[in-house]
């Protein structure tokens, strides 16, 4: 899957790169808590990445890199504000 925008009421919370949309939805199940943060009441919902998003998310996979990950194993990363 290309990168993916998770939003809590509509507003971007995360940049992910699931694998396919079980993986997806494994993450955002699993991931509740931490999405949901401050807005326990909020709406999960997502989209594909607009272009400042995937700027973040390949900022991201370039650290990741640095270090010595591989795009395999790198996921995605929270977005600022």
């Amino acid at each position: 899957m290309l990168p993916t925008t998770i939003l809590i009421d509509d507003a971007p919370r995360c940049v992910v790169r699931p694998t396919d949309s079980k993986d997806l939805n494994r993450f955002i199940r699993n991931g509740k808590a931490f999405l949901l943060a401050e807005r326990a009441d909020g709406k999960i919902t997502y989209r594909p990445a607009n272009e400042s998003e995937l700027e973040h998310w390949r900022n991201g996979l370039a650290l990741h890199e640095a270090w010595g990950g591989s795009e395999d194993d790198f996921f995605g990363l929270p977005l600022p504000g």
